[in-house]
C-alpha cells in the first residue's frame, strides 16, 4: 500500500510541473517587457504577475489557501517580513500570503541559475550568496535602498530549511539588523501547513490539502540601537516559536 502511495504521490508531482511551468512560460515574454522598465516599476509589475501564478498553481494543485490574523494589519505600511521557512513550496504560499503590498524577497543566488525561472526570480528578488561577506553586505545595502522606496522586503532569518523537530532553527542577525537600522518595524508570518504540502527532502512528496498563513502582532523597533539586534532576534524567535507551539506545527516533535 505504502508503494501505491508512493506512486500516486509521483504521478501528481509530475502532474504539478504542468500548470507551474505552463503559466511560468505564459507570462515570461511580458516579465521581459516589465524587466525593460526598472528593478522598482518593472519589479512590482512582475510580483502582481507572480501573485496571479501562485494563486493559479495553488488552486490547480488542490492546495486551498487561508490567511489568518492574529492582530490588524495596516497593508499600507512597510515591513520587514519575517517567515519559518521549512518547505519548497514556501515562496508561492509566501505570494499568495501578500496580496496587496510591494514587496521583495531576499533569495539564494543558486536558484537564478534555474532555466526560465531563474530570469523571472533575478528580476523580483534581492540574491545573496552567503559563502561570499562582501556579497552579504551588497544584498544588505540593496535592501535597504528599496525599504527607502517605500517597499516591504520578505526575509527566512532562518537562512534555510528548518531540519530540525523544533519549531525554528536558528536565526541570522540581519533582518533585524536592517529593522533597526531604517526604523521598519518587524512583522512575523508563520507557514504551518508547507511542511505538509512538500517535505524539504523532496519535491516528490507534493499532496493537495489546506495551506495556512498567521499574521502575528508587528514587532516595534522604536528607541532600539544597533546594539539591541540580538535583543530583537530573541524577541522575534520566541514569539515565533510559542505561535508554532500554540498551532501545533507537525514538525515539531518532543
Amino acid at each position: 500500500m505504502r508503494y501505491l502511495y508512493r506512486s500516486i504521490q509521483v504521478v501528481y508531482t509530475i502532474y504539478a510541473f504542468i500548470p507551474f511551468t505552463a503559466f511560468l512560460l505564459l507570462i515570461f515574454p511580458i516579465v521581459v517587457v516589465a524587466s525593460f522598465f526598472g528593478k522598482i516599476k518593472g519589479g512590482n509589475f512582475t510580483y502582481k504577475l507572480c501573485r496571479i501564478w501562485s494563486g493559479f498553481v495553488l488552486l490547480m494543485l488542490g492546495i486551498f489557501h487561508k490567511t489568518l490574523f492574529e492582530a490588524p494589519h495596516d497593508r499600507n505600511k512597510q515591513y520587514v517580513f519575517v517567515f519559518n521557512h521549512i518547505s519548497f513550496i514556501d515562496i508561492p504560499v509566501l505570494l499568495k500570503s501578500i496580496p496587496k503590498q510591494h514587496i521583495r524577497v531576499l533569495g539564494k543566488a543558486e536558484m537564478a541559475k534555474i532555466p526560465i525561472f531563474g530570469f523571472l526570480y533575478r528580476n523580483t528578488a534581492v540574491l545573496v550568496n552567503r559563502d561570499s561577506p562582501e556579497k552579504r553586505t551588497k544584498s544588505v545595502m540593496q535592501l535597504k535602498s528599496i525599504i527607502k522606496k517605500g517597499i516591504s522586503i520578505v526575509i527566512a532569518p532562518e537562512g534555510t530549511f528548518n531540519m530540525t523537530n523544533k519549531p525554528l532553527k536558528e536565526f541570522y542577525d540581519g533582518a533585524f539588523r536592517i529593522a533597526i537600522e531604517t526604523k521598519t518595524p518587524i512583522k512575523p508570518i508563520l507557514f504551518l501547513d508547507t511542511y505538509d504540502r512538500m517535505h524539504y527532502r523532496s519535491i516528490f512528496t507534493l499532496t493537495p490539502g489546506r495551506s495556512r498563513t498567521v499574521y502575528l502582532a508587528e514587532v516595534n523597533v522604536d528607541g532600539l540601537t544597533i546594539n539591541d539586534v540580538v535583543f530583537l532576534r530573541e524577541k522575534v524567535y520566541k514569539v515565533m516559536e510559542e505561535a508554532l507551539i500554540r498551532y501545533k506545527a507537525s514538525w515539531i516533535k518532543p
